[in-house]
């Protein structure tokens, strides 16, 4: 098996993760260990799918029937990450509110769910970049 289609999910996991905590910790001024999670530019969840279409796309080719498959996935993953992720975190803001209205003890649930649009295109941008290097390397393997 060709270890560039695993290899390249994981890598774009890894730089999508180490660029989101570098720009959380860039708009924080701190070491923002606490922001790590959903949310946040840019996506990793668009990143790990658009680097698997990107590299079907690259070594299959875009009429290879894995790359419509891998196009769906990520069409799924994307539209979930913005609206009902996105929604759920709206609600969790509202549930917190109600919480401290009524003055109700109980967990604060987290506001920072989903992304917008432009966190989404990050992540495809970092997918796709990713899965050309790994594609460029692996040539030369």
């Amino acid at each position: 098996m060709d270890l560039t289609y695993l290899l390249t999910p994981f890598f774009a996991w890894l730089v999508a993760g180490v660029t989101k905590f570098m720009v959380n910790c860039a708009r924080e001024r701190r070491l923002a260990f606490d922001l790590i999670g959903y949310g946040g530019m840019p996506s990793n969840h668009s990143a790990i799918v658009s680097s698997v279409a990107a590299i079907v796309a690259l070594r299959e080719g875009i009429e290879h029937p894995a790359f419509v498959v891998a196009l769906g996935l990520a069409f799924v993953v994307m539209l979930d990450a913005n609206s009902l992720r996105r929604q759920v975190g709206r609600h969790a803001e509202q549930i917190n509110k109600l919480n401290v209205q009524v003055a109700v003890e109980s967990v604060v649930l987290r506001e920072r769910m989903g992304h917008s649009r432009l966190e989404i295109l990050a992540g495809i941008l970092v997918g796709c970049l990713s899965a050309w290097i790994l594609n460029s390397l692996a040539l030369t393997w």
